[in-house]
């Protein structure tokens, strides 16, 4: 793989702070997201659920 790589002319270097950081921005946006949702399903009343079904 690295002597295939080294046959493009623009090379970049990523270094393990790049994965990690696009790890933890992953994490950040997936658990904000089930929060919410939680949040909103648990506040929700239950009246107007059975009442749309």
């Amino acid at each position: 793989m690295n002597r295939w790589l080294q046959n493009f002319a623009y090379r970049i270097n990523m270094g393990w702070r790049t994965f990690v950081l696009a790890g933890a921005l992953a994490l950040a946006i997936a658990l904000s997201t089930v929060s919410i949702r939680a949040f909103l399903a648990a506040t929700a009343d239950p009246v107007e659920s059975l009442r749309y079904e």
